[in-house]
């Protein structure tokens, strides 16, 4: 072989090897490829702060289309568009993925060859000219106050094999960059509410009166089957219609209590426009509006003959030591999972049947004085002129007697204050409950009341 033929031999099996190597290796890498690693993704935002708007999208392959959830800052409130636009509690999450976004950068570069998408886990999950349903990512969009976008970024796959890092992607760009990112970007719709609904402590809890009862819709007639009211005194409850051989169990009536206190929502409905103000109007004998009954009655609501609003399924009715007095009124079942419950849709609304079962829940609360009884006043305030030395018994008297009722002044406001603001809260909303929730608070005499141990 002359050495022409060698050198010739030699150049193809380099350039086949060449070949093998870039067919090989996930998209062809240039060393311009490499130059921005250790880079911000979006060097221009740097303050958290000024992020009003997270969008993320995932993209579900059972039902072959996206799945939008967005939180954002508008008219001086959070709100979730995505449910109704009922509010979030966003603020600090959403500053908290925004500097999550900021912080993260171009570690490592992978491909930039388009058909490495799928497999990188990046492709974008609102891009309709994609056919295939697998390796969509999770597109998280942050935009500020003027609507200008902050941060685009497709998140992707684990690397394999390298603990804590993923495929990232710049939406409209080819290149697939490796990052090392924990962002903690729920769309789940509890994430991003307030979850303390009531805002009550169990130990504050001074009545609860359970109203076991059910409406059969088909008769429009009423199952009244007993109401049990249980008070408290110092550490221990008593309950009417209670025989001296009976008492109220400690265990499950503390279980109730917790279940009050921590009860959650799991979705939210709009109520009609103006309903809380026809409900308010119904009380006075004006009849309510036909669209708003049929609302109601959609939802497990029925009127009696005298103006009472009654639900499907009873009732409990809880009273404070901070002077609120609550209803939680049970409606309808609803079935389903996921955003069918959380936000749902006419279609699914309508489900008489199927996975998942779940309740609608009507909740009013209002400031009850006669629960704060007022107490005496000083008979004069001529403590108040004079030092400690020189106070009579007469004196410190009044003095202890005006501190009490200041006390009360300051009760009285915080209270109706309170119930000022679960009222601006539950008037616009049905709520949707659990089954579990519901049957822990859902209880019975036989529940509650047990014959007293020997």
């Amino acid at each position: 072989m002359t050495e022409t033929r060698k050198t010739i031999t030699y150049a193809g099996v380099a350039l086949l090897l060449l070949l093998l190597a870039v067919i090989s290796t996930p998209g062809r890498r240039t060393p311009e490829d490499f130059l921005d690693r250790g880079e911000s993704f979006f060097p221009d935002f740097t303050d958290p702060n000024v992020a009003t708007t997270l969008e993320v999208v995932e993209f579900d392959e059972e039902t072959a289309s996206a799945r939008p959830f967005k939180v954002t800052f508008r008219d001086g409130k959070w709100t979730i568009p995505s449910h109704h636009n009922y509010p979030a509690d966003g603020k600090d999450r959403l500053a908290q993925t925004a500097a999550g976004v900021i912080s993260v950068t171009k570690e490592d570069f992978r491909s930039n060859n388009t058909a490495d998408h799928e497999s990188c886990g990046v492709l974008d999950p609102l891009d309709e000219t994609v056919t295939t349903l697998r390796g969509r990512g999770k597109r998280v969009t942050i935009r500020d106050a003027s609507d200008q976008v902050l941060a685009d970024l497709i998140i992707g796959n684990k690397v394999e094999d390298r603990t804590g890092l993923r495929f990232v992607r710049v939406p409209g760009q080819k290149s697939v960059y490796v990052t090392g990112t924990d962002l903690d970007i729920s769309t789940q719709f509890a994430d991003w509410i307030e979850p303390d609904l009531l805002k009550v402590e169990k130990d504050n809890i001074t009545s609860v009166t359970l109203k076991d009862y059910s409406i059969n819709e088909r008769f429009r007639t009423v199952d009244q089957r007993d109401t049990l009211t249980l008070d408290r005194k110092d550490d221990s409850w008593r309950a009417n219609k209670m025989s001296s051989r009976q008492e109220v169990d400690s265990v499950k009536m503390n279980d109730l209590l917790r279940a009050i206190d921590d009860l959650s929502i799991v979705g939210v409905r709009p109520k009609p426009a103006g309903l809380s103000e026809d409900l308010k109007r119904s009380e006075g004998s004006v009849p309510i509006s036909e669209a708003n009954l049929l609302s109601l009655q959609g939802k497990g609501y029925y009127f009696t003959r005298d103006g009472n609003l009654l639900s499907n399924e009873g009732e409990l009715e809880f009273m404070t030591s901070e002077g609120l007095r609550y209803i939680l009124r049970f409606g309808e079942v609803l079935y389903g999972t996921g955003e069918a419950v959380t936000a749902g849709s006419e279609s699914s609304d309508q489900e008489e049947s199927g996975p998942g079962e779940n309740r609608y829940l009507f909740v009013t609360a209002a400031f009850d004085d006669s629960l704060l009884p007022e107490p005496p006043k000083p008979g004069n305030t001529d403590f108040l002129s004079k030092s400690e030395e020189e106070l009579s018994d007469a004196d410190k008297k009044n003095k202890e007697l005006q501190e009490a009722y200041s006390q009360w002044e300051e009760k009285m406001e915080q209270g109706k204050k309170l119930a000022e603001e679960l009222n601006a809260r539950f008037a616009d909303w049905y709520y949707v409950i659990s089954s579990g929730s519901f049957d822990k608070i859902n209880l019975t005499r036989e529940d509650l009341v047990k014959r007293k141990e020997s």
